[in-house]
């Protein structure tokens, strides 16, 4: 798959949570989403800025470092630059708002397919090359599109763009163990996971001890924290692979209450 492959997977994505948004209602932006505390506008604002964030990142490295110097590099420090900055999308009249998402995505769209192949680009730990960061961005659009979608009793339509985010997944396995304090195994799981089209897709090694089996909407889901891993249809094999259904994230700092058991429809296991 070419860069350019990733980036228009990034922009389909987009246009999912975009075709949400447009047309809403002043009372449907205000809707309380699953993230407490969280309206649809704040999803809105929330992804603007992450677009607005990797756009910075790939543009202007010397800007986007000395944003993260200003930000800290503490536990939780982004988390709480994001929230901060959610003050100003909030305040703008919710038209403006979408305008705003729209604008802001479609910049940092065209700086990341603007970077020359093999070049990295800086990001919150360490330069990580655009196509990961492109996959971190369908991450966000998954999860903050969940709640957006929560919010607004709308059923989602899952393809095998999924499998960018499945891979980021795998990628940032150990980030639950960070976030609680603890060592990950030594050992490197096998996922073997169910595609939205019912191909079959298969990470590390194969003669892994620990395995998570299952679907691949669903490990996405529960590495987002967008549902319980009682309520989706994934099994770990494994003292270890069943631990890291309780603890797994995708993304660095703090957990989060995530959603709880029966909150949603469960899942299936995969026949």
């Amino acid at each position: 798959m070419t860069e350019q492959d990733v980036i228009a997977d990034l922009v389909a994505d987009a246009e999912d949570v975009d075709r949400m948004l447009a047309g809403l209602t002043d009372s449907q932006w205000t809707l309380p989403t699953p993230a407490e505390g969280w309206t649809v506008a704040h999803q809105a604002g929330h992804l603007a800025f992450v677009f607005r964030i990797a756009g910075l990142a790939a543009s202007s490295p010397e800007a986007f470092n000395a944003l993260t110097q200003r930000i800290g590099s503490g536990f939780g420090a982004f988390d709480r630059a994001v929230n901060a900055a959610l003050e100003e999308y909030l305040a703008l009249p919710r038209e403006a708002l979408l305008t705003r998402w729209r604008a802001e995505r479609d910049a940092g769209v065209a700086a990341l397919a603007a970077v020359p192949d093999a070049t990295l680009v800086p990001w919150l730990v360490r330069p990580i090359p655009p196509a990961v960061l492109c996959a971190a961005g369908m991450t966000e659009l998954f999860a903050h599109g969940q709640d957006i979608a929560d919010a607004l009793g709308v059923e989602r339509q899952r393809t095998d763009r999924i499998k960018r985010i499945v891979g980021f997944v795998v990628h940032t396995w150990e980030f639950g163990y960070q976030a609680n304090n603890l060592t990950p195994p030594a050992e490197q799981f096998r996922f073997e996971v169910i595609a939205p089209s019912g191909a079959v897709w298969k990470y590390g090694p194969a003669d892994a001890t620990q395995a998570v089996i299952g679907s691949a909407v669903d490990l996405c889901l529960l590495a987002t924290r967008r549902r319980h891993h009682s309520d989706l249809g994934l099994v770990g094999f494994g003292a270890d692979a069943s631990t890291w259904l309780e603890l797994a994230q995708a993304y660095r700092g703090p957990a989060g209450k995530g959603r709880a058991p029966g909150q949603f429809a469960t899942s299936k296991l995969p026949a």
